[in-house]
């Protein structure tokens, strides 16, 4: 017999609310090689992250990776953890606290929460209690703006695998991807134009590097879209900000091990422009809609750094969409979109008092 989760048992007229979940990747708990460990071992042991035999990547994994990375890696975690936590966790939550106050602002009353594919606050813990504040109706928004079967894919693995644990089942909707949604490439393109107000107008020796995360290369011969849906998104913030094929450059970061990722990479392209004496260069990262280690510190401070170490001179890192208005605006227009057809609006008659409560609670208002 199947093994069903807890949960409350069915209650006639019990009121129904739909709900909106943002997905990211995760972050550790701290900037510990403890709790960077944990992060790792959920996140490395992810058959969709890597592709690769089990038994010989369990070696290696337990043997080596887990062994040497997490005290290298903490120490990176350490330069921009902030007060609040994980620069990624904050950034999140605040995106889900807002989005839910401008969707509110339209009509449409939908629960808004957060969850991380790998650590906490888990996928399957956030629908148990979106599930348990009444919510019938979920859309899952991974915060990918390109798919990839090693993000997306796998966050919808997560939820349908939580989903073959509950017997009454919340109806549930995806959002795939939106690469070349022209209010997300419009947000994109207005930071840069800000940023360009601020640091001066690209002229003479110029570069824009549009730098998504790294995929190995055998993910695009084995059919994911990934690689074309950031070409595609470069291509339209490149036209968007009216700029020529010769000053911007889409590349991949934070290659991992030996094999070939999909190229050009980050760290090779801009040592090649410090050694080209490029004049300037600004580096943006869109597949990234919330700052987070591969933002801050491996394009922000290392890339920076090999930059300047191979001559260049004049180097700025754009901050990622974060919690920017027209971003969320944005998101906000994705997420109605894919709500069509669901109840989201309140109705018109009077509501009792436990109706009104339980609303109020569920979407984070005192009741």
């Amino acid at each position: 017999m199947a093994r069903y989760l807890a949960e409350p048992a069915f209650r006639h007229g019990s009121p129904e609310l739909t709900a909106v979940l943002l997905i990211n990747l995760g972050t550790p708990e701290a900037p510990t090689a403890a709790a960077v460990r944990r992060y790792l071992g959920e996140f490395l042991a992810d058959p969709r992250v890597v592709e690769i035999p089990r038994p010989l990547w369990w070696l290696i994994l337990h043997g080596i990776i887990l062994n040497v990375r997490p005290r290298r890696s903490a120490k990176k975690y350490a330069a921009i953890w902030t007060s609040d936590g994980s620069p990624l966790k904050v950034h999140v939550a605040r995106q889900a606290k807002l989005l839910r106050g401008r969707l509110g602002v339209t009509g449409h009353q939908v629960v808004v929460d957060y969850a991380m594919r790998y650590g906490e606050p888990s996928i399957p813990s956030t629908l148990s209690r979106l599930k348990a504040a009444g919510c019938t109706r979920i859309l899952l928004l991974p915060l990918y703006p390109q798919y990839a079967a090693s993000t997306t894919a796998t966050a919808f693995d997560a939820a349908c695998a939580w989903l073959q644990r509950v017997r009454n089942q919340p109806e549930m909707r995806l959002v795939r991807s939106f690469a070349d949604h022209p209010a997300y490439i419009a947000a994109l393109a207005a930071s840069v134009r800000e940023h360009w107000t601020s640091h001066g107008q690209p002229g003479g020796s110029y570069r824009l590097v549009m730098s998504f995360h790294g995929l190995p290369r055998y993910t695009l011969e084995r059919g994911d879209p990934y690689h074309c849906e950031c070409q595609k998104t470069g291509r339209l913030l490149a036209e968007a900000l009216g700029l020529a094929p010769e000053q911007y450059q889409v590349c991949f970061q934070s290659r991992f091990g030996r094999a070939e990722w999909l190229q050009p990479y980050t760290a090779v392209t801009l040592r090649a422009l410090g050694k080209q004496r490029v004049q300037k260069v600004d580096v943006i990262c869109p597949g990234f809609p919330a700052d987070c280690l591969e933002t801050l510190e491996e394009i922000a401070i290392e890339g920076k750094a090999e930059f300047i170490e191979a001559g260049g001179k004049d180097f700025h890192y754009i901050p990622c969409l974060n919690e920017r208005d027209d971003w969320l605006a944005a998101l906000a227009e994705i997420a109605i979109h894919h709500l069509q057809g669901w109840p989201t609006r309140l109705s018109p008659e009077p509501a009792s008092l436990e109706l009104t409560a339980l609303r109020a609670r569920a979407l984070g208002a005192p009741s």
